[in-house]
């Protein structure tokens, strides 16, 4: 890596990860929003909260269901950047849960703000995969954009928020199934081809929707 801190490692499995990186962490770097990340439901969605108006009875009937907007970055290698959550026990792109009322590409824009440290323009929508319920939340649905190749500049840049990010890595395609869960191989293998193809992917839990 251009920041001089790649390093190589093993998965959780003890697998050989492709150039591991953990870049030092800038300490008086401020990663805002992060309290207020959460599912949003659309009983949440109601009109601005000082106006006081009830939500719409049909409204309140409708399915709940989450949202989330990822992002897929790539350096002029072509590998794909992931990022390895404190508490979760594999790696997975760089994004998070839309805040209420928040438009979804905004939503992906702030998370790399959030999580990488820098801003960067978000492009086109790569794929929409749908997420089936498990105990204790319902289904939903995550939004993959475009992230663009970053240059070496942004990647000497990132700077990562410690309490949830342990660190990152740029993985080739044939990588992604030693670092990610085998859904998210799916999603962003279907991305992939999606954004050559000019296309975009419409899956359920990683597999095209039939």
């Amino acid at each position: 890596m251009t920041d001089g801190h790649a390093a190589g490692g093993e998965t959780r499995d003890g697998k050989e990860t492709p150039r591991l990186a953990y870049p030092p962490l800038d300490r008086d770097v401020r990663f805002i929003g992060r309290g207020r990340r959460r599912p949003v439901t659309v009983t949440d969605m109601t009109m601005d909260e000082s106006s006081a108006v009830p939500l719409d009875p049909y409204a309140a009937t409708l399915a709940r269901k989450w949202m989330a907007a990822t992002v897929l970055l790539r350096n002029a290698a072509g590998e794909v950047l992931l990022v390895d959550p404190t508490y979760k026990p594999l790696f997975e792109l760089p994004g998070g849960a839309i805040d209420e009322n928040e438009p979804p590409r905004a939503a992906a824009r702030r998370e790399v703000r959030e999580e990488l440290g820098f801003d960067r323009p978000v492009g086109r929508l790569l794929g929409m995969d749908w997420v089936p319920p498990k105990p204790g939340w319902p289904d939903g649905m995550i939004l993959l954009y475009d992230g663009g190749v970053l240059t070496d500049a942004e990647i000497t840049a990132i700077r990562l928020p410690p309490e949830e990010l342990a660190g990152w890595v740029f993985a080739a395609p044939d990588q992604l199934s030693a670092l990610l869960p085998e859904h998210m191989v799916r999603r962003v293998t279907a991305c992939l081809s999606a954004l050559e193809a000019g296309t975009v992917a419409s899956l359920e839990h990683g597999h095209p929707a039939r």
